[in-house]
């Protein structure tokens, strides 16, 4: 609200709700930039976090936001479908109904609600459920960031990559954003690539155009190292190999294969397509531990000569794994 006569911001609040729960449903008095906090319930409204089954999630952990008490509308008008989709039984009250709102969020210590985003943003790659709003949560936990937007994309493969814009006025370091991503996601919600752009493009009516993204191939990050050329003609054949599985050019012998967009797949892919192509079998573990081309490079010249020592010395080749 204003103060009238001296015309000053005397205090900021964050009102929540959507239509079909009247006016709004929470209230936050924001004191600082806390963009993600939409405060507490007002008098006469219950928020819940469910699951897809309807059943309440953990404190702290992230549900869908359902709203019930005397504000909820009664329905959709001749949208019997959508009425029922939206507005279940309440599962704790006899005879009441809540509000699915598609959108997710938790309960925080302090009793006040943290706005995750849009469950219609979730994707499944590889067999997981990814929230695609739980990982702009997490960018956006680092203060230079101002905005961001994560969506997957198809690669060149017809494979599903996570792939993360943010507007920030600092130039950001790709190996930076992924530790620190690391420390409230699993590696599954690492996006493959990061793309920072001076703003988000957007529509007629203010809203994000994903479809005017740019392709990440061609503006995405670099891993923040410092690129160095193959000098071997087995780092050559590596950089190749990298390079068709990737869908990425140009790859340097130092850079990492997960920071270039690499996953867990991809890596077996290529520890079978090394083993097809030089005759050695690489540890997943190890590559996981060292995954770099020179890295690799070494392993394989390692068991190249093992190898050759062993058919001196009648070992099988299934014997020698590094």
């Amino acid at each position: 609200c204003r103060n009238g006569l001296k015309g000053k911001v005397k205090e900021i609040r964050n009102l929540y709700g959507p239509s079909e729960d009247t006016t709004y449903s929470t209230v936050f008095r924001v004191d600082k930039d806390e963009r993600d906090l939409i405060g507490k319930p007002i008098s006469n409204t219950q928020v819940y976090f469910l699951n897809e089954e309807n059943q309440l999630v953990p404190k702290g952990a992230i549900g869908e936001l359902c709203i019930g008490g005397e504000g909820l509308a009664r329905g959709y008008l001749n949208q019997e479908a959508l009425t029922k989709e939206k507005f279940i039984k309440h599962p704790f009250k006899e005879g009441e109904r809540l509000y699915k709102t598609g959108d997710l969020g938790r309960w925080l210590p302090d009793g006040n609600i943290e706005f995750i985003g849009r469950k219609d943003n979730q994707v499944k790659i590889r067999g997981y459920r990814i929230e695609l709003g739980e990982i702009e949560h997490a960018l956006l936990k680092n203060e230079s960031i101002k905005e961001t937007v994560v969506i997957a994309k198809e690669n060149q493969s017809n494979e599903k990559e996570l792939v993360a814009y943010l507007v920030s006025a600092d130039e950001q370091n790709i190996v930076e954003l992924r530790n620190s991503l690391k420390l409230s996601l699993p590696d599954y919600m690492l996006p493959s690539y990061f793309v920072q752009l001076e703003a988000l493009p957007l529509t007629s009516n203010g809203k994000i155009d994903r479809k005017a993204l740019p392709s990440p191939e061609f503006v995405g990050m670099r891993s923040g190292t410092e690129y160095v050329a193959p000098r071997t003609e087995l780092e050559m054949a590596l950089v190749e190999l990298w390079q068709e599985l990737l869908q990425l050019k140009p790859i340097g012998v130092t850079d990492d294969f997960f920071i270039l967009g690499g996953h867990s797949l991809k890596a077996t892919q290529l520890i079978v397509r090394v083993e097809i192509s030089f005759g050695v079998k690489i540890n997943l573990r190890n590559f996981i531990i060292n995954p770099t081309i020179n890295g690799l490079a070494e392993d394989i010249s390692t068991l190249r000569w093992i190898k050759t020592k062993g058919e001196e010395m009648d070992i099988e080749q299934d014997e020698i794994i590094i």
